[in-house]
């Protein structure tokens, strides 16, 4: 049984430096850039959006995360997305706004998304691949080592202050760097 958990483990990791080479826009702008080149190194929550959700106040707690950690190479990085009962049908400039002004909101936003069904951006397909878990609703929590393997992820009902989440955070930002 032993073989054959790390074998299956082997694919994921051999993989891994290809979940973040990938192009998306920052929420509202125009330029899409690649998230490895951006973001790779760091620990990173990966979280589907939505403002008008019985959720979406964890965007403040997303955001503690981010000025908690973030000098310590931890990003948090959202992709708004409208695939739970239409919790997201606003304009990209709609969203940035909301979560600007109502949440002050300052980690990294990207474009609207889809995180489920056949038109799954492909980041959520790898996410989803390295886990085996989609979305089941709106701020679901994927992290990332900082050498790019998923090593967790959190329904909706686990906040971002939840302990277990927060030592999984504080574990990966003990791990070095890797040499870029």
């Amino acid at each position: 049984m032993k073989g054959l958990l790390v074998l299956a483990t082997v694919p994921a990791v051999a993989a891994a430096p290809a979940l973040l080479d990938l192009e998306y826009r920052p929420l509202a702008g125009k330029t899409a850039v690649n998230l490895n080149e951006q973001q790779g190194g760091k620990v990173l929550l990966v979280v589907n959006t939505a403002s008008k959700c019985g959720y979406t106040p964890q965007y403040e707690g997303l955001e503690a995360l981010q000025q908690r950690y973030g000098a310590r190479g931890f990003a948090v990085l959202g992709f708004p997305s409208n695939d739970f009962r239409g919790q997201e049908p606003g304009s990209e400039e709609q969203i940035q706004e909301f979560c600007t002004l109502t949440y002050g909101v300052k980690f990294p936003m990207y474009e609207k998304v889809h995180v489920t069904g056949p038109e799954t951006t492909e980041l959520y397909r790898r996410l989803q691949a390295a886990t085996g878990v989609a979305p089941g609703w709106n701020f679901h929590k994927y992290l990332v080592s900082r050498d790019g393997r998923v090593v967790g992820n959190w329904p909706s009902k686990v906040k971002p202050d939840d302990p277990a989440l927060v030592a999984a955070i504080e574990r990966e930002l003990k791990a070095p760097a890797p040499k870029r």
